[in-house]
């Protein structure tokens, strides 16, 4: 029992250093063994059959009574269940796609509100969305544009600044 009760640590121990060290392992073993370690064979999913051949062969040597080979053998099984669910949901985690980072060009033809009034030739400060959240830019324009004045965006000068003119209705 207290073999199986070690493989079920060892199996924790060896995920809380893959989640620690997360590809400190596959950097060490860059271009020996290039993509060993990712898929069926990923640190995460070593553990995860590690932990539960350890704790599954724990429980049913310690609930039935039953010999070292048939808890090796439950283990085992237990332990591929686990190292494919793991594989699987690592898998699909990867899989996760996300919307692409909103860059200073999506600004472009976007309205907002002028914040601070914006001198001619100078800079003030409008409001404006950026993937969704409002974000504050200097602002350049031709004409002088009162605070408050709805605006358009011409050109993206800067990461924190556009050319705006107001919107004519």
């Amino acid at each position: 029992m207290t073999f199986f009760l070690g493989l079920g640590i060892a199996g924790i121990v060896l995920l809380a250093l893959s989640l620690i060290f997360d590809g400190v392992l596959e950097g060490l073993f860059d271009g020996v063994v290039d993509g060993l370690f990712d898929g069926l064979l990923s640190l995460p999913v070593i553990a995860g059959f590690l932990s539960m051949l350890g704790f599954g062969g724990a429980i049913v040597l310690g609930a039935t009574g039953a010999g070292t080979l048939v808890a090796t053998v439950v283990g085992v099984a237990a332990g591929l269940v686990a190292g494919w669910l793991t594989w699987k949901l690592s898998s699909a985690l990867m899989r996760d796609q996300t919307h692409a980072t909103p860059r200073d060009s999506d600004l472009v033809g976007t309205s907002g509100s002028v914040v601070t009034a914006i001198p001619a030739q100078g800079y003030g400060e409008v409001l404006l969305r950026l993937g969704g959240q409002p974000v504050k830019y200097a602002a350049k324009s031709a004409t002088p544009v009162p605070r408050g004045t709805e605006i358009w965006v011409e050109e993206a000068l800067s990461t924190t600044s556009v050319a705006v003119r107001p919107v004519e209705r």
